[in-house]
Parts: structure tokens; C-alpha cells; sequence
């Protein structure tokens, strides 16, 4: 039988949690922004961050039984979170930048496509059957973002706006899958998932495709 080889395995673990700590500041700068846009105080602006940056992959290590939460073991991920926080408040009110809705569009969809990459590799490296890796995959680019709509007193946009959202996480976990199989290094599948994903995404958002709306 043929040992993975430990250099290898090693890049592919730091690959994976530099993606993951991407994906958490992409959807930690699209709480600010929400929360600004909602004009909340310095404290509300941060606790959106963090449940729109930790509450997918809180969810997945939860369904996953992953102990400690992903944040526990990189306790830089919550010093670098509480960073961009500040610096990000600061940059927008000195530079007077108008939060409209759509300036959240490029975090939110970058955060979608990084967190569905690191959520199908984890179940992945558990042996979880493939569905429950596209699923986890869903639930971790996908859970903070509606945390992130609730405390700020929306409907998820993941739900409402009719623009494919979860649906391009599904298919871009299927593809990651897709892509072990036929023997892609995990690099590869990673890189691809994240930019098919939020590539996806994004020409939902550009040329107004939408999935059908449930009429009364």
C-alpha cells in the first residue's frame, strides 16, 4: 500500500487553513459592511462579523463532531478577525464610504466559494459519505451569512433575493468531488471549487439570473 507523503499532506493542510482563514475575514468584512449599513454602534458592527465569520464553520463542526470549533484551534483566526474589524470601521468612516447593498456582493460571494472548498475537504478527509461533504460544504459558506441577515434584521439574502446563492455551493462541492476522483491534487480542487463557486456567484449577481419564485 502506498503512504500518503507527509510533505504533501503537510502543504495541503496549510493550504487548507489559509483558505480558511480567507473565507472567514471575506465574510467578517461583509458583517461590517452589513452592520454599518444598519448603522449599528462599534460593539454591533463586531458582533455581526463574527457570526457572519464563525457561524458556518461553527455549524459544520458541530454536525462534524469537531472538537475544538475550528476558531478554538487557530486562535489567530479570532486576532485577526477582531483586526479587520477595527480597521475596516476606521478606513470606511475616514474615507466616507457609501455602504450600498451591492458592496457587499464581492465578500459575501469570495466567502462562498473559499468556506464551500474547506468545508467539502474537511468531511472529506473524515470519510464522510459525498453527500454529507457537499452538504457540509453548503452549511459552512452558507450559515454565517444568513446569522449575519438576522441579527441585522433581514430576511437572508441566501433565501430572498431569487439569485443563486447555495445552489452554485452545491454544485461547486459536487465538482470538488468530481475533481478528487479523477485524481486532481487536493490543491487543485480546492483553488478550482473556490473560484468556479464565486465566479458562479457572481455572474448570478451580474447578469440577474434567478431561480424560480414561488407565486401564490
Amino acid at each position: 500500500m502506498n503512504l500518503p507523503d507527509p510533505t504533501q499532506l503537510a502543504w495541503s493542510s496549510h493550504l487548507n487553513t489559509a483558505l480558511e482563514l480567507a473565507a472567514t475575514l471575506a465574510f467578517a468584512l461583509s458583517g461590517v459592511i452589513e452592520a454599518g449599513r444598519k448603522r449599528l454602534d462599534a460593539v454591533g458592527v463586531c458582533v455581526v462579523a463574527f457570526a457572519a465569520a464563525f457561524g458556518g464553520g461553527t455549524l459544520r463542526d458541530l454536525l462534524l463532531d469537531q472538537r475544538p470549533f475550528f476558531w478554538v484551534r487557530h486562535i489567530e483566526f479570532l486576532w485577526a478577525t477582531m483586526a479587520l474589524c477595527v480597521l475596516a470601521m476606521f478606513f470606511m468612516r475616514q474615507r466616507h464610504l457609501k455602504l450600498t447593498e451591492r458592496a457587499i456582493l464581492w465578500p459575501d460571494a469570495i466567502g462562498l466559494g473559499l468556506f464551500t472548498a474547506v468545508g467539502v475537504d474537511l468531511s472529506v478527509s473524515l470519510q464522510q459519505p459525498a453527500l454529507i461533504a457537499v452538504l457540509m460544504g453548503v452549511t459552512t459558506s452558507c450559515f454565517g451569512g444568513v446569522l449575519r441577515d438576522v441579527l441585522c434584521n433581514e430576511i437572508p439574502k441566501a433565501l430572498s433575493d431569487h439569485r443563486p446563492y447555495a445552489l452554485w455551493a452545491f454544485v461547486g462541492g459536487w465538482l470538488h468531488l468530481l475533481l478528487l476522483d479523477v485524481g486532481s491534487p487536493a490543491w487543485l480542487a480546492l483553488s478550482t471549487t473556490v473560484a468556479v463557486t464565486a465566479g458562479l456567484r457572481m455572474l448570478s449577481v451580474h447578469h440577474g439570473w434567478q431561480l424560480p419564485v414561488w407565486r401564490s
